[in-house]
């Protein structure tokens, strides 16, 4: 984002106002990550840890939920360059 024909407090603003939005989105990601994995997962609530499959488990659910997010995230920025440019 271009924020430089604003003021410099109003960049700041604009800035803090983007930091906050990324961290809440951040954080949603996060929560939907733990929650499908976790869901998904585990499943034996007789042990403080995990068992040896729901780690294997939670960790390919991490992996494969990070990278459909990437892969999104980059679709829909390619969708925006694209709408940007008028193609």
């Amino acid at each position: 984002m271009d924020f430089s024909q604003l003021t410099a407090n109003d960049q700041q603003a604009m800035e803090a106002i983007v930091a906050r939005k990324q961290m809440k989105d951040f954080s949603r990601l996060f929560t939907s990550l733990v929650d499908r994995c976790f869901t998904s997962c585990v499943d034996d609530f007789t042990s403080r840890s995990l068992t040896s499959r729901e780690d294997e488990c939670v960790s390919k659910c991490t992996q494969k939920f990070l990278k459909h997010s990437e892969r999104v995230g980059a679709r829909f920025q390619e969708e925006n360059q694209k709408i940007a440019g008028g193609n």
